[in-house]
C-alpha cells in the first residue's frame, strides 16, 4: 500500500452537509411548544409511510376539537389546514423533522422524527406544557430580577441628584461630574453583569 493511499484511508470522513444536525432539548420543546405541530408529528408516527397532508389536517382537527373526522365541522377543517399548510409543516419542514412536498400536498417523516417520538404520547402533553411553562416562568423571573437592579438604580441616581441639590454634606460637594460618572457607571456595571450572565 503506498504513502498517499494510507494517508487518504486514515483521512476522517467529512460530516455530510444533507444530514441535519441532531437538536437540543430547548430546540425540541420550542417546536412541541404547539399543540398542532405535536398532533402533525403524533399522525406521523402512526403512518409510516407518506400521507396526504388533507388527511393529516383532518386528524389533527378531529382531536383539537375532541370528536372524529366525519363529525368535523367544515370550519374546524380548514381552520387547521390553513394554519398547517402557511405555518407549521414548513417550520418541520425547514428544521428536517419532515419532509413536506407542498405542491403535491405529501407529508412524511425527516431525519429528526425519531428525537421526537419519547414525546408524542397522549399522556406525555401536560408534562410538555408544564416544562414550557416552567421555561417561561424561569425567563420571566429573570427578567422581573433585572428590572428590579435597573430600578433601584435609578432611585439611587435620583436620590444622589437630590442631594446634591439640597446641599446635603458630602453629595453636596461632589461635582457634577463625578456624580454623573457615579450614574453611568452605576448602570453600565449593571447592563455589563447582565450581558456576562446570559
Amino acid at each position: 500500500m503506498s504513502a498517499t493511499t494510507q494517508t487518504l484511508s486514515e483521512a476522517p470522513s467529512l460530516p455530510n452537509e444533507d444530514e441535519p444536525n441532531a437538536l437540543t432539548k430547548d430546540k425540541i420543546f420550542h417546536i412541541l411548544q404547539t399543540q398542532r405541530r405535536r398532533h402533525a408529528l403524533r399522525y406521523l408516527k402512526e403512518h409510516d409511510t407518506p400521507v396526504e397532508m388533507r388527511d393529516l389536517a383532518e386528524q389533527v382537527a378531529a382531536w383539537e376539537n375532541d370528536t372524529t373526522v366525519q363529525a368535523l365541522a367544515s370550519n374546524e377543517r380548514q381552520r387547521v389546514y390553513i394554519a398547517l399548510y402557511q405555518s407549521h409543516l414548513p417550520k418541520l419542514d425547514e428544521e428536517g423533522i419532515i419532509e413536506y412536498n407542498k405542491s403535491r400536498g405529501i407529508v412524511e417523516r425527516g431525519q429528526l422524527a425519531d428525537e421526537f417520538d419519547p414525546y408524542l404520547e397522549s399522556s406525555n402533553d401536560a408534562a410538555i406544557d408544564s416544562d414550557i411553562e416552567t421555561d417561561e416562568t424561569d425567563v420571566q423571573s429573570d427578567e422581573d430580577r433585572w428590572f428590579s437592579y435597573y430600578r433601584w438604580a435609578t432611585a439611587l441616581s435620583a436620590g444622589t441628584f437630590a442631594a446634591a441639590w439640597l446641599n446635603v454634606p458630602l453629595v453636596s460637594t461632589a461635582s457634577t461630574t463625578v456624580l454623573g460618572a457615579f450614574v453611568v457607571g452605576l448602570y453600565a456595571l449593571i447592563s455589563t453583569t447582565q450581558l456576562a450572565l446570559r
